[in-house]
């Protein structure tokens, strides 16, 4: 089933654009291999630079604090930035699993406890760093310091990330490069102490280009770029249950849709990046999201 949205582009950038976040009056976003995260202001209708030197940083999100964390992949680090200052050195809070380097540290979900979920693949064409691609957890600890801890040990190059609205549940995209091998969307129960039990296959792309990121509505729906041009019906936004049924799909308007999110004054205007620079605002929806920052409306 198809449904009509208004896209509106409103910035537009050399290279592939990412990790948009909403902090309340914008919003902030990627440029991955300029290493240049934006600041786009609603008032003015203008991307500024906001972050320079960010280790091509892709996923962001704010806590319920308001604290931003991000995946600086080419830093092969996640980070807490100060959003005073955000060109200070930022705090690091994972760059190593077991002594070895990460990988390309991808996207990122806190839970309600300050739990930080980050994907780690490795799209980068060089060798590995580590002999898998996993999904972490990291924890800040009592005495101070932040535990990094491997959740998943099934995923080929796990991608987009998001819990479930009741936080029970933790969604994967599992995004292998390779055609043959199979682009899915997983669901994990999360459990108390935040390790993660079997997963279900919520949906197969097949050979096409599965999801890359995916924000939450208020009614717990999960809204997913995914698609390309190459292959399939196309880049879209999918709009899914919970369960993995897809409701509708939105044809995006430009190719390799890479994230979306919500934001605007009443968190109804959803914002999409993509991998050829392109950054739309769409309204229309029939949705608002669920934003574990800012927690009231504007």
């Amino acid at each position: 089933m198809m449904s009509d949205w208004k896209w509106t582009k409103i910035a537009d950038h050399d290279t592939l654009t990412e990790g948009p976040v909403w902090d309340g009056s914008g919003l902030l976003y990627n440029e991955c291999s300029a290493s240049t995260t934006f600041r786009w202001d609603p008032k003015t209708n203008e991307s500024t630079v906001w972050r320079t030197n960010t280790g091509q940083t892709n996923g962001m999100t704010f806590d319920r604090k308001g604290q931003l964390f991000c995946c600086e992949g080419g830093a092969h680090r996640v980070t807490k930035i100060d959003t005073e200052e955000p060109n200070a050195e930022p705090l690091v809070i994972s760059d190593a699993f077991k002594g070895e380097t990460m990988n390309w540290p991808n996207d990122i979900a806190v839970d309600q406890l300050g739990r930080v979920y980050f994907t780690d693949p490795n799209y980068s064409g060089s060798a590995n760093n580590l002999e898998h691609e996993s999904v972490y957890m990291v924890e800040h600890t009592f005495g101070g310091n932040w535990n990094t801890m491997r959740v998943t040990f099934d995923t080929r190059k796990p991608n987009g990330v998001l819990f479930s609205i009741d936080q029970k549940t933790l969604f994967v995209a599992d995004a292998p490069n390779q055609p043959e091998e199979p682009k899915r969307l997983l669901a994990y129960p999360v459990n108390d102490d935040g390790t993660l039990g079997d997963h279900q296959v919520l949906h197969d792309f097949g050979r096409g280009r599965g999801i890359d990121g995916m924000t939450l509505t208020a009614s717990g729906m999960i809204l997913a770029t995914a698609g390309s041009s190459s292959a399939g019906p196309g880049p879209m936004i999918y709009e899914f249950e919970p369960s993995g049924r897809v409701v509708r799909t939105h044809p995006a308007p430009a190719d390799n849709p890479t994230n979306c999110t919500y934001g605007g004054s009443s968190l109804s205007t959803l914002f999409v990046t993509f991998a050829g620079g392109e950054f739309y605002q769409v309204d229309g929806t029939d949705h608002t999201g669920q934003l574990a920052y800012p927690q009231r409306r504007y």
